[in-house]
């Protein structure tokens, strides 16, 4: 296989230990979301990991830019690379979608990304830069942080076309989910999830709905945030069920257990059909021909993101159906 084959994870308590398992398995490289109101911080657990391995890149998948200044990423970043080395490091920003939405917010505008990361890099660089007002720079002295300047690999979680454009100018890469992303980027990661199936299991088993259920639900969520429901079976029905919680608390209903598992007001609508039909439960050889179609779609690096009470189960099912 040309692809590079990564995992992202949804960051658990656990993942600094499951990056260790997929660094064994041969993975290049893990991402770790970046949701506080869901997820442990993710520079801890990023910078647990660096310790426990010694070659899988690792970096934030992605960061949402509201949620911190850009100082404190800027800190972290040079946090993580003093832990891993500057080899190992990339990082993913995006405009927010369970980062944002979780917490009652809108996804920012790429204008505001832009900006961002702009002084982002600037920081990293060690330079000189005006934000909200106020002039700042990087002070760390040695031991307090990496050395400036820090060029370090950037891919942006995009999809529309301002999107695209910031990751066309900002970027080396872009991040998207279930598919690969716009053309001409010679670094494209397409983010998918779901579960390779035992000879013989069917997609409706408990182990089945427990590790790959959550990309099922994670469609809903998608489609009812693009106005997209119509084309999911069940869609205005699921819909009711969440139009019965108050507006004001309704995200926090809907992101219960995003992208880790299916919450209560999910699971009659994530049935082993639709994982069937979503392609997310399925045998080896139909995972192959979906990874050939990603990379023949121009992907060039996967990310898979395991779920359930066994991540390194899914871990090895999934590098050992890649590695044929």
């Amino acid at each position: 296989m040309a692809l590079t084959l990564s995992c992202a994870f949804a960051t658990s308590l656990d993942s600094h230990e499951h990056a260790r398992i997929a660094e064994e398995l041969g993975y290049s490289r893990a991402w770790f979301y970046d949701s506080p109101a869901l997820y442990p911080d993710v520079w801890v657990q990023l910078c647990r990991a660096a310790d426990r391995t010694s070659r899988i890149g690792l970096g934030p998948g992605v960061l949402v830019p509201h949620l911190r200044h850009p100082m404190t990423t800027a800190a972290a970043i040079a946090t993580l690379v003093s832990a891993a080395g500057a080899e190992r490091v990339v990082v993913g920003i995006g405009s927010g979608f369970t980062g944002c939405v979780s917490m009652g917010r809108r996804p920012l505008t790429w204008r505001y990304v832009s900006d961002y990361i702009h002084v982002l890099r600037a920081l990293l660089r060690g330079e000189e830069v005006e934000w909200e007002g106020g002039m700042m720079r990087m002070l760390h002295w040695p031991g307090f942080g990496a050395a400036r300047p820090l060029d370090l690999p950037f891919v942006i979680a995009a999809g529309g076309p301002k999107g695209l454009a910031v990751a066309r100018e900002l970027g080396q890469g872009v991040f998207t989910p279930f598919t690969a992303g716009g053309e001409g980027f010679d670094w494209s990661v397409a983010l998918i999830m779901g579960t390779v199936l035992d000879e013989g299991e069917s997609p409706g088993a408990p182990r089945v709905i427990d590790a790959s259920g959550h990309g099922a639900a994670v469609m809903f969520h998608y489609a009812v945030e693009h106005g997209l429901l119509d084309s999911l079976e069940g869609g205005q029905a699921w819909k009711q069920v969440y139009d019965a919680v108050p507006e004001p608390t309704r995200h926090l209903a809907l992101h219960d257990g995003h992208l880790v598992g299916v919450n209560p007001r999910d699971r009659a609508f994530v049935t082993g059909e639709m994982l069937a039909r979503q392609g997310l439960a399925a045998s080896r050889d139909a995972w192959r021909e979906r990874v050939a179609a990603l990379e023949a779609a121009g992907a060039t690096e996967l990310a898979y993101q395991p779920a359930g009470p066994d991540i390194p189960r899914e871990l090895e099912a999934f590098a050992r159906m890649v590695q044929g």
